[in-house]
């Protein structure tokens, strides 16, 4: 056998060894992942609140607990959240939510929502601005397309309606 068979023959045995051990990993988190989400939905309360305002903050400049900050890992302070600052009947708190949530949600809105402690698990609009999905770069080229076509048809029906108007008096 040559050495270029072998060597490709162990990289292959590795490559399987990481596909298996990969597999059997994720299985693992995906049942971690669930317990710990049927344990918040069991715990989560409905609520309606008013959102004064959102950002994605570090949680240091959050204005979240200090128990919360004590609990997270290092490695993990100096990532961006979504946090919502929202009006719960007299208090005003911040909220951590999920990242679909973060995007269906607007300031100056009245929500009711799921929270289980201080995130935020499914929110629905009660009142407030509706939110529009951001547009992609090719609707914004179509858009300011059909605006220049639009104002271009304009031009050519006043263009049309001069002349017609000058060849009336010249007649």
């Amino acid at each position: 056998m040559s050495t270029f068979l072998k060597v490709l023959l162990i990289i292959l045995a590795v490559v399987v060894l990481l596909m298996v051990v990969m597999y059997f990993l994720g299985k693992k988190a995906e049942k971690k992942a669930e317990s710990q989400k049927a344990a918040m939905d069991a715990q989560s309360q409905t609520m309606s609140f008013y959102v004064i305002d959102k950002k994605r903050l570090k949680i240091a400049e959050a204005g979240l607990p200090k128990m919360v900050l004590d609990q997270t890992p290092r490695y993990l302070r100096w990532t961006k959240l979504p946090i919502i600052k929202v009006k719960v009947g007299p208090r005003v708190m911040s909220l951590i939510c999920d990242e679909k949530i973060y995007e269906s949600i607007l300031p100056k809105q009245e929500v009711k929502a799921s929270v289980s402690g201080l995130y935020v698990t499914s929110a629905k609009r009660i009142r407030g601005p509706v939110p529009e999905p951001k547009k992609s770069f090719k609707q914004k080229r179509a858009e300011k397309k059909a605006a220049k076509l639009a104002e271009k048809e304009a031009a050519e029906k006043k263009a049309a309606r001069y002349e017609k108007k000058n060849s009336k008096k010249n007649s």
